[in-house]
């Protein structure tokens, strides 16, 4: 009995070591849609830490906001070998013939916090209708009436309809009681926040800045709209929302002129990603992945199978858990904020 333990221990070690001699071998492509935004650093470092731990090779490309570049990026990262691929996409549309592409060659394909409708693709993300409805329950709490503004993501990602569609179910009732009036609604191309800015003063013009609440989908978009208001001595006075818990954001929401940064830690949307990606490039399928749940809430009502991790909204009053997290250091969150006005900054 003693041999035959000794035995299968044996065997669990050489199947111990075949396996990070797989993972040693691998290398993931990520494709990223735009990297200058902050977030993606961040996404990006947690990212390589995993494949580090697993002794996977990390590449990647920036399409720099280019749904065409994008595809020529992926095809690059097939070239240079890349066993499986994580892609932030810049256009769900456009981005389906590198996928099927690298599918077709047995490459697994991640869609990365976007989705990717494509039923051979694995889809990670954070549950994009529950950060719409913190960002609008976040201003409702604010301002549980008034003229309010929609700055929307970009058209061409369905994260933008997802994010619109949890602030509505929170505020349609108002909205249809009257309570509440939507004097602007408009995607932002690019979730360029100079877009966002251009929308709002669009806004503000049309309504004789008579605007009390906007609810905008990421912190990029908030930054652009805090710009038009602050030009009419509005910021501050004016609630207003993002996503991503960007630093300029969380120091906006310490002064005072945003009011809440839905958090999703992206530190665990990398490092799942990375893992999920070298599971499936290690053979695993789709279904077989921890946590998997089938998502078909996109447009083409595609089934996908999905992980979706749980966000959370940061306000003035819960400051202190992104600063405890390590996400971002009290002097960066607290920089310029008056003595005692907020309790994470004493």
């Amino acid at each position: 009995m003693r041999s035959f333990v000794k035995l299968m221990a044996g065997a669990a070690i050489l199947v111990s070591m075949h396996t990070a001699t797989m993972a040693a071998n691998l290398v993931v492509g990520v494709s990223w849609s735009n990297f200058q935004e902050e977030r993606w650093k961040t996404d990006e470092a947690a990212i390589k830490k995993a494949l580090e731990a697993a002794g996977a090779k990390y590449i990647s490309a920036d399409a720099q906001s280019s749904a065409a570049k994008q595809l020529t990026d992926v095809e690059s990262l097939i070239s240079q070998g890349a066993n499986a691929l994580i892609v932030l996409t810049q256009d769900s549309s456009a981005i389906g013939p590198a996928v099927e592409k690298a599918t077709a060659e047995g490459i697994p394909v991640v869609g990365y916090d976007r989705l990717i409708e494509n039923p051979a693709a694995f889809y990670i993300t954070f549950d994009n209708k529950e950060v719409g409805r913190l960002q609008a329950q976040g201003v409702f709490k604010a301002k549980p009436e008034g003229n309010y503004v929609f700055i929307k993501g970009s058209s061409s990602d369905p994260n933008a309809d997802f994010l619109f569609a949890g602030q509505m179910e929170v505020l349609k009732a108002a909205i249809d009681g009257g309570k509440i009036k939507n004097v602007g609604e408009a995607y932002t191309d690019g979730w360029k926040p100079e877009n966002a800015q251009k929308n709002m003063e669009q806004f503000l013009t049309k309504n004789n800045n008579k605007v009390d609440a906007v609810v905008a989908s990421n912190d990029g978009t908030a930054g652009g709209a805090i710009a038009a208001l602050d030009a009419q001595g509005l910021a501050g006075s004016v609630p207003v929302s993002g996503q991503d818990a960007d630093k300029a954001a969380l120091n906006r929401v310490a002064l005072g002129t945003q009011t809440v940064s839905v958090w999703k830690d992206s530190r665990e949307l990398g490092k799942n990603a990375a893992e999920i990606a070298l599971a499936l490039a290690g053979g695993k399928k789709l279904t077989e992945i921890k946590g998997v749940q089938t998502f078909e809430g996109g447009p083409k009502k595609v089934k996908m199978q999905s992980v979706f991790l749980k966000p959370q909204a940061i306000t003035k009053d819960n400051l202190n858990v992104v600063i405890e997290a390590g996400w971002i250091s009290k002097a960066e969150a607290c920089q310029g904020v008056k003595a005692g006005a907020v309790a994470a900054c004493k």
